[in-house]
């Protein structure tokens, strides 16, 4: 395994300044956003994809200081009623695709999208209870007529450029469980997989360690995000996990994401690789800092110090012992 960083964080920094400072933490993988909801602070799609000098100069950056890219992340809802967004939110992913094919990049990050309730509607839709029964007929119809259609297609899409689709399973999306993703996976195909992030398994009550082995029976983790949520059992018995408080009254809200080692312990941690490592996971241990009670300086670090000592990072063959 690798250890890299999902690098929005350092939008406030030049690329080449963010890659000296990603390098000098001693990490080896960047994640890149390319637009949607994480930005392109360090990626001008269309830039790079128009100009051949640009996209060698980006690629040389990377590599002479010893980093490679573990994902591309556009990370948006192309399922959205808002036809403009949804237009965003499509073709990013499909200049990211082509990117990362240029770039040899063999994952492209994103969520699946969640659509309206009805052809007409204004706004997204996220069912999470099948009874009126009317929630369950939107559900159904926004998977038969909007996500496995898309997906269909545009995975097929992307699987034709060598890409790999991780979907991050995050709630408010149509795709947001280890049972949601296989069922995708199952009508699209293995080009479908996770960008795996424990913290959404956290607060939706799933345990990430269980999660991991549902999915890597698959071979269905294509990526992975460390971050951690804390979970206020006393908020939670007001407000539920569902709980609709702003991130920005901490205080209120039921759980709340914090950097690695800070809502669960690192024994927890270990376990995770460990998960990963059994079930062929091999590949970048992406840090995404969403820590409300930490700067991004004091936060990053504190997860590449807490992460150095669990991951899992040199090659196993036969045991030695056997």
């Amino acid at each position: 395994m690798k250890l890299g960083v999902f690098t929005v964080l350092f939008g406030d920094k030049s690329f080449e300044e963010m890659l000296d400072y990603v390098k000098a933490a001693g990490l080896e993988a960047v994640e890149i956003g390319t637009n949607g909801y994480p930005g392109s602070a360090h990626c001008n799609l269309d830039e790079l994809l128009e100009h051949p000098e640009k996209l060698r100069a980006y690629q040389k950056a990377i590599e002479s200081r010893g980093l490679t890219i573990s994902a591309l992340s556009c990370h948006g809802n192309p399922l959205t009623p808002d036809q403009s967004f949804a237009k965003l939110c499509h073709d990013t992913f499909v200049k990211t695709v082509q990117l990362a094919e240029k770039l040899e990049v063999p994952v492209v990050n994103c969520f699946s999208g969640t659509a309206g309730d009805h052809e007409g509607a204004k706004y997204p839709n996220w069912p999470v209870a099948p009874w009126p029964n009317e929630y369950r007929d939107v559900l159904n119809w926004q998977w038969e007529e909007k996500l496995v259609p898309y997906w269909q297609e545009w995975g097929a899409y992307a699987a034709s450029h060598h890409v790999k689709v991780a979907l991050e399973m995050h709630g408010g999306f149509l795709v947001h469980t280890p049972g949601t993703l296989l069922k995708l996976r199952d009508r699209v195909g293995e080009v479908i997989g996770a960008n795996f992030d424990p913290s959404h398994m956290w607060w939706q009550g799933i345990d990430p360690v269980a999660a991991i082995k549902i999915l890597g029976k698959e071979k269905a983790i294509h990526h992975f995000h460390a971050k951690d949520t804390y979970i206020d059992q006393e908020k939670v018995n007001m407000y539920g996990l569902t709980d609709m408080n702003s991130y920005a009254n901490l205080n209120e809200r039921a759980w709340y994401f914090r950097t690695v080692g800070y809502g669960h312990d690192m024994h927890e941690w270990a376990n995770m690789m460990s998960a990963l490592r059994m079930h062929g996971y091999d590949y970048v241990i992406s840090i995404e800092h969403e820590d409300a009670l930490m700067s991004i300086e004091e936060g990053f670090q504190r997860a590449v110090q807490n992460l150095q000592q669990v991951i899992i990072r040199d090659s196993v063959s036969t045991p030695w012992w056997v």
